[in-house]
């Protein structure tokens, strides 16, 4: 036993070896600060360490990028190596990354500038603009752990399959083909399965605003990177949240979609196979705009005729504009019934409340079917094989489980088998009555709107803190909802804690032991600096509708 334990360690060990000594000598930091000298390291912190047009380029929005390779102002060259050079900062302060492959990143930035200098034109809409990739993506002459040690030289576990390093991912392929450059990947927590991102390769990765924080999970090393200035957009994946939480604890936009809206095809995953909800691919970014720019331009690459479980509808410019901003209504859930939100997204809550109601919005309250239901129903799915298809992804290499996974998938010890098929179909039934319950009260708000219509959107919490602290993320059914329900959801960066503000309430009264053990996890202090987000719920395959109203809303955050 000692001896597969040591042997999982420096597998482990070397793999992270290789992730570091993959930054070139020039870019790497001496005397980093530990996290209680510099809790924040967003800023003029990371400026110190770049030049002023890599700085320049680096805080430059997507769109902006694309404005400028596509018109010649900036090459594809330029702009691949100050983001390479971010990003290997970036990692150095938080561990955010798994795969650099910035030696070929940068060979394929010149040959977009050799098109650009022949052709006197851009090779596509995203031409010349990094792009980052969450660990689930696979790209040639890389590889994809996932976070798993036992996933080191294999494909997804295997070996000789003939797929390892030369397979690639849909996405990737239509990134490329829209003129993307791909330069590196993202730390994920082994399993997927934790709003946090930890792993024996890398460790945990950091909050790059307040380091006492987590940086978010399952797309956490996108999260941070991004956070960083590190990409300038980038994909992760949304079975449970995803996609929006590090979005939402790193200051982001983020826009889960509803299944089949782009493709997933060929990426690895927890638990393939299981139906009932599935896991879904989008983009994170610090802009609407950079958003829309992502998912209108994969759209056209019509994923449909490539991925056998996305939708043909292309992008809908009719949908993506609010064109009568005074006719919007919205809805606001402030508690679930089950667990308090924290004093900082209390105050965020009321902030676009606030706002939406100065502009002349009427805001009702969202009195929906018990989310408490909803979160047994993706519980029971995430759970039919008891874990089993994890516990043997561990079992590859002997290493163990973090303890924010643990306990849920039996790597303690504790193995039931696996759900039968009346129990799969039983929860899918509960899974469907419920979703139709739940657009059934949606619609009912029609009589109370004033406009004859159905809220546009509701304002809800992302998670019930602005950011968890390690080993402490105990409830996830603010963000799962938008998972059964298969809704459309976008993240909005509403303000950051101020510990002389958000102070700890002193008359709070629990509804349950969960409520009272997550408000305990709150301390002004450690918390004080760090980003605080909302995310507004569309309808189903409402993507255009809900990245137009987060926009407006965003600019109603301005002005107010």
């Amino acid at each position: 036993m000692a001896a597969k334990s040591q042997e999982w360690q420096n597998l482990g060990k070397a793999k992270l070896e290789s992730i570091n000594e993959s930054i070139p000598q020039s870019w790497r930091v001496d005397a980093l600060p530990s996290n209680e000298q510099q809790r924040d390291v967003t800023g003029n912190f990371v400026h110190q360490y770049l030049s002023k047009e890599e700085i320049d380029v680096t805080e430059a929005s997507a769109t902006t990028i694309v404005e400028r390779t596509s018109s010649g102002q900036w090459t594809a060259e330029a702009v691949t190596r100050a983001f390479c050079h971010r990003a290997s900062i970036a990692h150095q302060l938080t561990n955010c990354l798994h795969e650099t492959f910035f030696d070929a990143a940068i060979e394929d930035a010149k040959s977009l500038d050799k098109y650009f200098a022949e052709h006197k034109k851009p090779s596509g809409p995203l031409h010349g603009l990094p792009v980052s990739l969450k660990d689930q993506f696979h790209v040639k002459g890389v590889e994809t752990s996932m976070g798993y040690v036992g996933w080191i030289g294999t494909f997804q576990g295997r070996k000789g399959t003939g797929r390892e390093r030369v397979f690639e991912s849909e996405l990737v392929k239509e990134l490329r083909d829209l003129g993307a450059v791909l330069y590196c990947k993202t730390s994920v927590p082994h399993s997927l399965m934790a709003g946090e991102t930890v792993n024996n390769i890398i460790g945990y990765t950091w909050n790059p605003k307040n380091r006492n924080l987590s940086c978010g999970g399952s797309s956490g090393g996108e999260g941070a990177l991004i956070g960083l200035r590190g990409s300038p957009v980038g994909f992760g994946t949304d079975i449970g949240g995803s996609i929006r939480i590090p979005a939402a604890f790193n200051g982001l936009y983020g826009i889960r979609p509803s299944s089949g809206r782009l493709p997933y095809e060929g990426m690895a995953n927890s638990m393939d196979g299981q139906n009932s909800v599935l896991s879904v691919v989008g983009p994170l970014a610090d802009s609407v705009s950079t958003l829309q720019l992502l998912v209108k331009s994969l759209l056209s690459q019509e994923p449909w005729l490539h991925d056998p479980l996305v939708h043909e509808i292309p992008w809908r410019e009719d949908k993506a504009k609010v064109s009568q901003p005074s006719s919007l209504s919205f809805a606001v859930l402030r508690h679930d019934g089950v667990v308090s939100p924290h004093p900082p997204i209390q105050r965020a809550i009321e902030t676009v409340v606030k706002a939406l109601k100065n502009k002349g919005h009427k805001v009702i309250d969202w009195d929906p079917p018990s989310h408490k239901r909803a979160g047994h129903i993706i519980l029971a799915a995430w759970t039919y094989d008891n874990g089993a298809d994890i516990r043997s992804a561990f079992a590859l290499s002997g290493e163990p489980a973090a303890q924010q996974i643990g306990p849920l998938y039996g790597a303690d010890g504790t193995v039931e088998p696996p759900k039968d098929a009346t129990f799969i179909a039983a929860n899918n039934v509960a899974k469907r009555e419920y979703q139709k319950e739940y657009m059934e009260y949606w619609n009912s708000t029609a009589e109370l709107t004033g406009t004859g219509r159905p809220v546009d959107v509701v304002i809800a919490p992302l998670a019930p803190f602005s950011a968890a602290r390690p080993g402490k993320y105990l409830y996830y059914n603010y963000s799962t909802i938008v998972n059964v329900l298969d809704y459309s959801a976008c993240t909005l960066p509403v303000t950051t804690t101020d510990k002389n503000i958000d102070v700890v309430d002193s008359a709070f009264k629990p509804v349950s032991d969960l409520d009272k053990a997550v408000m305990a996890t709150y301390d002004p202090e450690i918390y004080d600096g760090s980003h605080v987000g909302v995310q507004l719920i569309g309808r189903r395959l409402q993507e255009e509708k809900v990245l137009a109203v987060t926009e407006y809303v965003a600019g109603v955050l301005k002005e107010s």
